[in-house]
């Protein structure tokens, strides 16, 4: 039987506050197998377990104050993220506001409602603000990848973000750390990456680098140019595995080679798990001594990021911690 639209034998067994739509998450209680259980008394549609209609739901149990934050607006946000990783789903709340305690939400609270804005209907934290609750937990690396991404997406400035860790607040001072190592130009996380193994060596690049010929005309453009060499160096992902792609990849190779550019290109595991190699060969191009100092910067930022499994195990023990 059907009114209004509606099908009444569903309704006989839903108690809401919402009306039950296919679209939209449902607060109450219900026997329908068209909807997936989220939490307690927090349902979404069967097959729609996508992060925004999760979030949709998690607001129906969350103060009009409360904001998505950290990685969950990063997430969000599309921002590049530096390993995929499980994690609860993260809100700022104000202090006067009602606590809510539900298993997969990690709560942080705040004198006052932190700075937001709404995407597609969804409260979460300004892109200043979701950088600082990222910092309170990752690494230097893990927040140069988000950093760049912001940056590159033009979700905010660097004046924006050095005014939002001016203030004494958790994750100021490592975003206070952080934001002389961002870069906009960036177009990938382990482009992203690759460039800070550079500044961890001291060795100065210069991102999206156009080549051209002695007539004038475009060659290329590089992820990184090794400042003061005819050196080119560039992340590899799988992309470069297609049979097409590998073709224009030689034939661009080859326009470099022909105006004296040497371009090297290298693979996430190389750059998480041979930084020594890589520096090696830096010294050698540069004609510098070796400095072991310069790898131990370098490992040290890798230990703590989610790229290598103890910065992971130190993360998610936090969180479990915090839980």
């Amino acid at each position: 039987m059907r009114t209004n639209g509606i099908d009444v034998r569903t309704l006989h067994c839903v108690t809401t506050v919402h009306r039950p739509s296919v679209e939209r998450p449902l607060r109450g209680s219900t026997r329908s197998r068209r909807w997936e259980r989220l939490s307690h008394g927090l349902y979404v549609p069967r097959g729609s377990r996508r992060l925004a209609v999760e979030l949709d739901a998690w607001q129906l149990v969350l103060p009009a104050s409360a904001c998505f934050s950290s990685l969950t607006s990063a997430e969000l946000r599309g921002w590049w993220q530096p390993a995929r990783v499980a994690h609860p789903v993260f809100v700022s709340v104000p202090s006067d506001a009602p606590h809510p305690q539900r298993r997969g939400l990690s709560v942080t609270r705040h004198p006052q409602p932190v700075d937001r804005e709404m995407i597609n209907g969804i409260r979460v934290a300004s892109a200043a603000e979701t950088l600082l609750a990222v910092a309170r937990d990752l690494g230097v690396l893990d927040l140069v990848i988000l950093g760049d991404s912001a940056l590159h997406q033009g979700a905010c400035t660097v004046d924006q973000l050095s005014t939002a860790a001016a203030e004494r607040r958790r994750g100021a001072p490592r975003v206070r750390t952080v934001i002389p190592l961002l870069d906009g130009r960036s177009e990938s996380p382990w482009e992203s990456v690759l460039r800070l193994l550079h500044s961890a060596a001291d060795v100065e690049v210069e991102p999206q680098k156009k080549i051209y010929d002695d007539w004038g005309r475009f060659v290329a453009r590089a992820d990184l140019w090794v400042v003061g060499t005819r050196r080119l160096h560039e992340y590899d992902g799988e992309v470069h595995r297609d049979r097409e792609t590998h073709r224009a990849d030689l034939a661009r190779e080859r326009r470099l080679v022909e105006v004296d550019w040497q371009r090297i290109g290298f693979t996430s595991p190389q750059l998480v798990y041979e930084g020594g190699s890589i520096r090696a060969g830096l010294d050698r191009l540069l004609r510098r001594t070796w400095d072991p100092r310069r790898l131990v910067r370098w490992e040290a930022l890798l230990h703590d990021s989610l790229l290598r499994p103890s910065g992971r195990a130190t993360v998610m023990r936090r969180w479990r911690q915090s839980a």
